[in-house]
């Protein structure tokens, strides 16, 4: 199987409603992270640099940020004669509630491609993956669907997710949704699918007639019925389903040997850039262990942060374990500790706002403090 003979199909905003204040104004796949990059530019970049050249992402709703930010696709090498990048908007006055209807919505835009495979995925997943080695394991297996898997231990509290249970070569023997679990280490089912595109547009409309609308379920049904295999991501890999997830992932970013492995030169992850002048540190400034993009003035002090392009920290500021978003101004003599704070914010001189690792405090866009 050939990675160019696979159309790529992202969904960005079916998460909306788990990062409410994220999403407020924008769609989950835009969210900024990392100081530079997009949500989106992580699943995009990995499906340029496997040879996908075809790619719809389905947009749900607040698309705008969305459609500015990945434009024609040229940043991700989607926008050649024989490349494509699609934005698939609702119409009609229909709404995506789920996968199935969505996929069901779209047949036209998929059956019409001249791909023979799909490969749909969420747009909050945020690795570096080779998808070309889970065609290559599709293919040695002739399987009918492919399912991929990170190993994780589920955290105490946590929301369990789907879970694999696949033999020593890679068939899937169960899925799980929800299952007790406890904290042990599990086959987190990442959303990613690898599915013949004939056989998808079958399965979406059999579980129509039976008004089975949760994808999840129709995998379910798939194992034993058909040729279901798992394959294992086995480098890093985050998925953004909430606030604290957003908060962690950022701040794993301070450690090398994540950045090394996300942001490695042989498959790189593209963005729209933004052209700023270099960031400017003042005599009065400290910056310790963090990650600043282009375009910054800083005259006081930040240590384990993330600041965006264009933030100003003015004189005698103390930050500490914040997110700070584009073009952000933080006055003098403020004093912040766990705070993620949006685009285009005013912290005012003198202010003190303090949150804590498990329960960041967020400041939404364009707000005044």
């Amino acid at each position: 199987m050939r990675s160019n003979n696979v159309l790529g199909f992202v969904f960005a905003g079916t998460l909306d409603d788990k990062i409410p204040e994220l999403s407020a104004s924008r769609t989950t796949a835009s969210i900024p992270v990392g100081g530079k990059y997009r949500l989106i530019d992580f699943v995009l970049s990995n499906m340029s640099n496997s040879g996908i050249n075809n790619v719809g992402i389905v947009a749900k709703s607040n698309f705008l940020s969305l459609m500015d930010h990945v434009g024609s696709g040229s940043a991700y090498d989607l926008s050649k004669r024989r490349s494509n990048l699609t934005i698939l908007p609702p119409y009609g006055g229909k709404t995506f509630s789920n996968y199935v209807e969505t996929i069901y919505n779209m047949h036209g835009y998929i059956e019409n491609s001249r791909e023979e495979y799909v490969l749909i995925t969420p747009g909050n997943i945020v690795t570096n993956f080779d998808y070309s080695t889970v065609f290559d394991f599709h293919s040695k297996n002739d399987a009918d669907i492919t399912l991929v898997y990170k190993k994780w231990v589920v955290p105490s509290g946590y929301e369990h997710p789907v879970t694999i249970d696949a033999d020593k070569n890679g068939k899937v023997e169960q899925i799980f949704i929800k299952p007790d679990t406890g904290c042990e280490e599990v086959n987190h089912f990442c959303g990613t699918v690898l599915i013949k595109k004939s056989l998808l547009m079958e399965e979406i409309r059999n579980a129509l007639s039976l008004n089975q609308l949760d994808i999840k379920r129709i995998l379910q049904n798939a194992v034993g019925r058909l040729k279901v295999y798992a394959y294992e991501n086995k480098g890093y890999c985050a998925a953004i389903s909430s606030i604290n997830d957003y908060f962690e992932f950022n701040m794993d970013l301070m450690k090398k040997e994540v950045r090394d492995e996300l942001f490695n030169p042989k498959r790189p992850i593209y963005t729209k850039v933004r052209d700023d002048a270099p960031s400017k540190y003042g005599l009065t400034s400290s910056v310790k262990n963090s990650i600043i993009a282009q375009g910054c003035v800083i005259d006081g002090e930040v240590e384990n942060c993330v600041l965006s392009k264009g933030v100003y920290v003015g004189e005698g500021a103390k930050i500490s374990n914040c997110i700070v978003m584009q073009d952000t101004k933080i006055g003098c003599n403020t004093n912040l500790n766990y705070i993620i704070i949006d685009k285009d914010v005013t912290i005012k001189d003198d202010r003190s706002l303090m949150g804590f690792d498990s329960y960041p405090i967020y400041i939404a866009k364009k707000s005044v403090v």
